[in-house]
């Protein structure tokens, strides 16, 4: 996945009138604002009433579903291996959102203050804040690139990550 196919799938979305916002590696990259490594797919949160325009969109742009895990995640893909994890989102009325997760009792939340704004070649883009970036990675034994992302939010804002 490279950067144009990422500014690439958020413009079909956004023409469909989707809100969205990156997460994960491409979600810290624009934080960053360049890329700092190589990306198998991107994260993409959306607002859950709005998955059917976000689905009809990708759907004409080639992409069919891979994998089914609502209402937590679902994966689609194109015939050019392009993956996009999607997470549905349920707002609130003070802009806070939360995602279920595979523990009903505890979701996924995201406050108000998560969705700013960063760069992908140059180009604003829609993303998750360096702390919520932080609270996705936890609880579980990172991989390389995991450790990879969490230096660069170091690097980058100075904040503290939990490896």
């Amino acid at each position: 996945m490279t950067a144009d196919d990422v500014l690439s799938i958020l413009g079909v979305l956004r023409k469909a009138g989707v809100d969205v916002w990156i997460g994960g590696g491409w979600g810290i990259d624009a934080l960053v604002g360049e890329q700092t490594r190589q990306h198998r797919d991107v994260d993409v949160m959306h607002r859950r009433d709005q998955e059917a325009a976000a689905m009809a969109a990708l759907a004409d742009a080639g992409f069919v579903e891979t994998l089914d895990w609502r209402p937590v995640r679902f994966v689609v893909t194109d015939p050019h291996d392009r993956e996009i994890d999607l997470h549905p989102l349920i707002f609130a009325a003070d802009g806070s959102a939360v995602q279920a997760s595979p523990d009903p009792e505890h979701p996924f939340t995201y406050p108000a203050s998560c969705f700013v704004t960063g760069t992908l070649l140059g180009t604003a883009v829609p993303c998750l804040s360096p702390e919520q970036q932080v609270y996705f990675h936890q609880g579980y034994e990172p991989a390389d690139h995991d450790r990879h992302d969490m230096a660069q939010l170091r690097r980058t804002f100075g904040i503290t990550t939990h490896f």
